[in-house]
């Protein structure tokens, strides 16, 4: 039995109609990412799921149960989804632990105790639980979006649904909660995310639906959406992310050519003279923070790249810097003590809106601008 079963949904506002004739069968377990330009109807689908959004026609299976039919038990069958919205939507007069368990306790009979225990216990996953006794207006905006995605699991939902939960997010607090949801997806748990993180939807997901023409335009794999979309008007809005490359195999290498071809690629795009320069600075700093810590004056076998992704949708900007050479990490203050091979952190850690390290085999950097 599939979680999830759409059959002809229709939706329209007045004579605009923004859904038609959608169909849609979501496996348990799947990652689903919608994706798509502004007003294409990818938040109106996901309201359709709930009722939040009143279908015209068309029916709309939650396991097994179908919410469009006359007469059925819409809340009961709600309660097998939880909805995280763009706003977190916290009871502000309620602190974060009566936020998680008001719900499980009067809706599912859940003990008091049990339901904090439940709390406790995803707070605990999510690094909050020092934060149970707080008020939600002391949080971030990152600590509340991860409160209200646990108030949705506090339900045992058989599905996950996400409004675009990173588009009231500042900037720095986005990574934390794309990070939560990377989690969840390890638990199993059926989830479709409507994001303008292509980045994120190309990691996450399982399955892309790219929404266009009033409906599901084209989906596949990942791979087949963002390298090998087959239709006219994916094929434009994926070329909308820009792309640079850039290798060097040498400890001795033209620093020129790549000031050059950064600024080339800015002009060509039209990205703007003070985030060219921004992405001139990262490189140069980062690239000689590299050589320094994994490569020693003698290695021959320099392998460092340099990938960017420009988005002209939103003007996202991602640095990707992978290195060969041994583990290095230059945002690791404890490596050296040596003020000169961190003056070039210290310039990102300044103009950079976030910035993260992994290992695994390579050293893999993101910088987003």
């Amino acid at each position: 039995m599939n979680p999830i079963e759409v059959k002809n949904l229709c939706k329209s506002f007045g004579d605009l109609s923004v859904l038609h004739d959608v169909n849609l069968s979501v496996n348990e377990g799947e990652h689903i990412a919608i994706i798509g330009g502004s007003g294409c109807g990818k938040s109106v689908f996901l309201r359709s799921l709930e009722l939040l959004e009143a279908p015209d026609s068309g029916q709309i299976f939650i396991d097994g149960e179908e919410i469009t039919a006359r007469g059925a038990d819409v809340n009961k069958i709600r309660r097998k989804m939880g909805m995280v919205y763009q706003r977190f939507y916290l009871f502000s007069h309620m602190n974060v632990m009566e936020n998680l368990c008001i719900a499980p306790v009067k809706l599912l009979g859940m003990s008091k105790s049990d339901a904090e225990a439940k709390a406790l216990e995803w707070l605990s996953k999510v690094g909050l639980t020092s934060k149970a006794h707080s008020m939600p207006g002391v949080l971030s905006g990152g600590q509340q979006q991860r409160i209200a995605i646990c108030r949705s699991l506090m339900m045992n939902p058989k599905v996950l649904l996400f409004d675009e939960p990173t588009s009231a997010l500042d900037p720095t607090m986005v990574g934390e909660v794309l990070a939560m949801i990377r989690m969840l997806a390890k638990h199993n748990i059926t989830m479709l995310v409507v994001t303008h993180e292509m980045k994120f939807a190309r990691e996450f997901a399982d399955r892309v639906l790219f929404f266009a023409d009033r409906g599901i335009y084209e989906q596949g794999t990942p791979e087949k959406i963002f390298d090998s979309p087959e239709r006219e008007k994916t094929i434009a809005f994926i070329n909308r992310l820009k792309f640079f490359h850039f290798e060097i195999t040498d400890r001795n290498f033209d620093l020129l050519a790549m000031h050059g071809g950064i600024h080339d690629f800015a002009d060509k795009y039209g990205i703007d003279s003070g985030l060219s320069y921004r992405l001139q600075l990262c490189s140069e700093e980062l690239v000689y923070e590299i050589l320094s810590g994994s490569y020693s004056n003698h290695d021959s076998g320099i392998d460092i790249r340099i990938n960017i992704s420009y988005s002209e949708s939103d003007s996202t900007t991602i640095m990707n810097f992978t290195s060969a050479g041994k583990k290095f990490n230059p945002f690791d203050d404890s490596l050296s003590d040596d003020d000169d091979i961190h003056m070039g952190v210290e310039i990102l850690m300044k103009i950079a809106k976030s910035i993260d390290y992994k290992y695994d085999g390579m050293n893999n950097i993101e910088v987003i601008l």
